[in-house]
């Protein structure tokens, strides 16, 4: 058997460096759970902001909500300046904006510049208004959501 080295301490080198990494494996573990209470409360927020919007608003906000769980299910619920938006590492990429809440004539889909939509011509779009949209805008806005979440 082979003899483990002390320091003078009564644990040797071995001991000593399982004990640092079960203590990197706690500090880990407690961070990944405060991270999905997190989560969860971001999530929980965004949907009572969804739910608490006037009608129009709040369908349209649910479908948003959907299309970006279907089409990026990696980006995370994340109220943004108030409003839904959902994000990547802690980034929000997309987000919704109520127009009545706003007191505005028209809701608001858009990107962030942590989206990297860049156009080659150096002109894009970043937001999109939405009145009451048609299923060829609500395709457009899910083309936007999966070209955000595959980064081209």
């Amino acid at each position: 058997m082979a003899q483990q080295q002390n320091d003078g301490d009564g644990f040797s080198r071995e001991e000593r460096a399982s004990m640092r990494a079960r203590a990197a494996e706690l500090k880990a573990e407690a961070k990944r759970a405060k991270n999905a209470e997190k989560a969860a409360a971001e999530a929980a927020e965004v949907a009572s902001k969804i739910e608490a919007m006037p009608d129009e608003d709040r369908r349209m906000a649910e479908r948003v909500h959907r299309i970006v769980a279907e089409e990026a299910p990696g980006l995370a619920p994340k109220l943004y300046y108030g409003q839904p938006g959902y994000a990547r590492d802690g980034k929000v990429i997309v987000f919704f904006r109520s127009g009545q809440m706003d007191k505005l004539r028209y809701s608001t889909f858009g990107v962030s510049p942590h989206a990297e939509l860049d156009e080659a011509s150096g002109f894009w779009p970043t937001s999109w208004a939405l009145i009451a949209p048609t299923e060829t805008a609500w395709r457009a806005l899910a083309d936007v959501v999966r070209r955000v979440s595959s980064g081209s």
